[in-house]
């Protein structure tokens, strides 16, 4: 009986050597991934190698990769030698519904599949498409689209509205709200919606599509809105300060010409939004469609087929963790408790000469 177990054990190590030896004499080929994932306990998209304590999504993306057979072990140490690029590198926290990471694999059968297997279920390939061999998911693409959820009790103006849950959010709000977000839209200077930037670096000129809040609902009787944000690029926080600011305009902390004032040369101290309610949506191509997507050889890189894909497991696994983080954690109630600390009026200048005569 004994020696039955270990002839099976045997056989079937012997299948897997010879799976990876078929693998092995596959040739590699570039591609690109569709991924969505919740951003929850992750210390955003990108890999630190070398430090481990903080998890990322490409950890896991990676060691899936490998387990699959889809890339050699070490691939996985020296992310170069797959030429691995990701779209967009979200911080800690934020989820994406749209991510686009190009490399190059082994295209096994059933790969999809496979990979996933070895993936936690709040992380997931949806889809893959084969690109040109120099394709990089960075450089080629020409906007990205975020989305950002947030409870409306983020707009209750702070002198005579309701702050908590109850509130629920009024037309004439909701189109001031509209008004403020369309002012971001166009070519701007946005070094006070970063750090480490200075007014004269051209890196901090960035261009806004689109940008407005739509329809709020109500999800376990809190009301909700998504603000929707189309950019050729963002820099980091970018995003969640452009949102900070709005809120604190709208609540009736500062007044509607700092924004204007915000692109100006001076240093503004503009609030920093929850990473929470912030969503990759999706990342555009349309350069590379117009040129590769109808060559014959190539698809062009529009996800139509795997929309429904995104939408259940945005039900499944973004939104509810949105909702629930935010009843557990309060992490807009309790951010909005700090702006009264911010100083919206005065200028960086204006505060060194105030400090100086206090002082």
């Amino acid at each position: 009986e004994e020696n039955g177990h270990q002839n099976k054990r045997l056989k079937t190590g012997a299948d897997e050597e010879d799976s990876e030896d078929q693998n092995k004499k596959l040739p590699k080929r570039k591609i690109v991934l569709l991924m969505a994932y919740s951003g929850k306990g992750y210390h955003g998209m990108q890999r630190n190698v070398g430090s481990s304590q903080f998890k990322t999504i490409e950890d896991d993306l990676v060691s899936a990769l490998v387990q699959s057979g889809c890339i050699p072990e070490n691939h996985g140490e020296d992310m170069k030698k797959m030429s691995f690029q990701r779209c967009a590198r979200t911080d800690k926290g934020v989820s994406a519904a749209g991510q686009i990471v190009s490399l190059k694999v082994r295209l096994i059968d059933d790969i999809l599949e496979k990979i996933n297997n070895h993936l936690p279920s709040h992380i997931r390939i949806l889809g893959l498409k084969r690109v040109t061999g120099g394709f990089n998911s960075k450089n080629k693409c020409d906007a990205r689209t975020y989305s950002y959820m947030l409870p409306t009790f983020a707009f209750a103006h702070k002198d005579h509205d309701v702050q908590e849950e109850l509130y629920r959010l009024d037309r004439e709000t909701l189109e001031k709200v509209n008004k403020l977000l369309a002012c971001y839209k166009g070519t701007h200077n946005f070094h006070n919606f970063t750090s480490q930037k200075g007014p004269r670096d051209p890196s901090a000129k960035r261009y806004i599509m689109e940008m407005y809040c739509g329809e709020p609902f109500v999800r376990e009787n809190v009301e909700f809105a998504v603000i929707k944000v189309k950019g050729q690029s963002f820099m980091m926080h970018q995003i969640r300060k452009m949102i900070g600011l709005v809120i604190a305009i709208v609540k009736g902390y500062a007044a509607e010409s700092i924004i204007e004032r915000s692109w100006g040369e001076e240093k503004v101290d503009v609030p920093k939004a929850p990473g929470l309610g912030l969503v990759l949506e999706r990342v555009h191509f349309e350069k590379y469609n117009r040129r590769f997507g109808n060559d014959g050889l190539h698809e062009p890189l529009e996800w139509t087929q795997e929309e429904e894909k995104i939408a259940v497991f945005k039900e499944q696994y973004i939104y509810p963790t949105i909702i629930n983080t935010e009843k557990e954690e309060k992490s807009m109630a309790n951010w909005l408790n700090t702006l009264s600390i911010h100083d919206f009026n005065s200028s960086a200048v204006e505060m060194q000469v105030n400090n100086k005569h206090s002082k």
